[in-house]
């Protein structure tokens, strides 16, 4: 009776394999594998007998949505847990608190159009680098229309908004007294602007001339000693002690991703404005075919689901968009050459990418590498030009189009009535 007992425990103590339960765990595509793996564990039996730690599981979703390695495995225990992992992913950043800051540095960002440009998000990354851990603010100096939702996460714990007609088109000079006041008020450490042709070049210049500070341009490595700059037309670096006014080269910093900021108003007293030498007239309407391709800021782009290339040209220039074209559109004769996107045609660099039928050739999506947002209008869900795309619409062309042309036609007649109505 005793060996009987004796072989009944040694039988319980035999670990039986699940054949089917492996094979779920090694297939992801399989409808129960997550549910597999909660049920396994961080540790799954592959199909030697041996026990292998699962990589898809080890791990957690950290505070910005990427997925991090456990390696301290302090998250293993919860994994299991659909709570904890839902609560996890909805964790907000942490809060970047500057109470009473003993500096300042300025940032004064292009904002184009109204948004952060990733321009400006690398000088708000640059700028947290120059506090060092000290007690310092990061101040965005903006001007005009500002429609920014996401100062918190760019790094911006403090924020002037300098606003009213005398800031907007070209005016230098309204914007230069406003800086000045800033400067006379709070004294910043840092002046940094981006160098581009947005303006901010134009105004550092001005602000350096002005205060006799001589100003470091097209920098791309800073910190609170040296700074590296671009001299002889890039071929050559240039080092230098570190000024107070910097223009700063794309990718000069990484931008902020781990925090969210206070973006508290900050307040400038009276600003003395005298009257302009030079009045702003507004933009002078051209033909947007007319502006080089490759330094477009909008561009309409027709591929081979494009059948109907009347309503095309007609929806660029209701847009007001510059007319781009895949390789198939062009070898089709559909439209000229000098209008290809991609390696083997030209490399682009606009705000917003509207590609219309194009599945996405890997040439084409080289030469829309450096655009800011992509839209996609195509038919075919899983092409790589919807995957690439910041925003997709699956749908026929021709009925997209066609509803664009009626919302363009809208804007622009209400738009001309009330110039009437101002006028008036």
């Amino acid at each position: 009776m005793s060996d009987l007992s004796s072989k009944d425990s040694s039988l319980d103590n035999l670990l039986r394999r699940d054949p089917r339960a492996e094979w779920i765990a090694r297939n992801r595509l399989h409808p129960l594998h997550n549910e597999m793996l909660q049920i396994g564990g961080v540790e799954v039996r592959g199909p030697s007998g041996l026990l292998r730690k699962n990589p898809h599981v080890i791990g957690f979703i950290g505070p910005n949505g990427i997925k991090r390695i456990d390696r301290t495995n302090t998250s293993s225990a919860s994994l299991g847990d659909k709570k904890r992992s839902s609560a996890t992913k909805e964790t907000q950043l942490p809060l970047h608190i500057v109470e009473n800051p003993d500096f300042y540095i300025m940032v004064v960002a292009d904002m184009v159009g109204g948004r952060l440009t990733g321009h400006d998000k690398d000088i708000l990354g640059l700028a947290h680098q120059l506090v060092a851990k000290r007690n310092g603010a990061v101040t965005l100096v903006c001007f005009g229309d500002n429609k920014e939702t996401q100062c918190d996460l760019a790094g911006v714990d403090r924020l002037v908004h300098l606003q009213g007609e005398i800031y907007e088109g070209f005016a230098p000079e309204a914007r230069l007294n406003a800086l000045l006041q800033i400067e006379a008020q709070y004294k910043p450490d840092y002046w940094l602007f981006p160098d581009s042709v947005h303006g901010g070049m134009d105004l550092a210049c001005r602000l350096s001339a002005r205060l006799g500070e001589r100003l470091a341009a097209q920098a791309w490595q800073v910190n609170a000693e040296h700074t590296v700059c671009r001299g002889a037309s890039a071929s050559q670096d240039i080092l230098r002690d570190t000024p107070r006014i910097l223009t700063l080269l794309e990718e000069c910093g990484d931008a902020i991703d781990e925090s969210r900021h206070q973006v508290l108003p900050m307040a400038i007293d009276g600003i003395e404005q005298t009257t302009p030498a030079m009045v702003d007239k507004g933009l002078i309407a051209v033909d947007s075919n007319a502006v080089p391709l490759a330094e477009a800021e909008f561009i309409l782009s027709a591929g081979n689901g494009i059948h109907n290339w009347d309503q095309f040209h007609a929806a660029a220039a209701a847009l007001g968009a510059t007319e781009g074209a895949s390789r198939v559109a062009v070898d089709d004769g559909f439209m000229p050459r000098a209008r290809q996107v991609g390696a083997s045609g030209t490399w682009v660099t606009a705000r917003v990418y509207l590609a219309v039928g194009i599945s996405g050739a890997i040439q084409h999506m080289q030469g829309i590498g450096q655009c800011d947002k992509v839209v996609a209008i195509n038919t075919d869900a899983g092409c790589d030009m919807v995957k690439r795309a910041d925003l997709a619409v699956i749908a026929d062309s021709e009925d997209v189009l066609a509803e664009l042309i009626q919302l363009a036609q809208h804007y622009s007649l209400s738009k001309g009535q009330e110039e009437k109505s101002d006028a008036a």
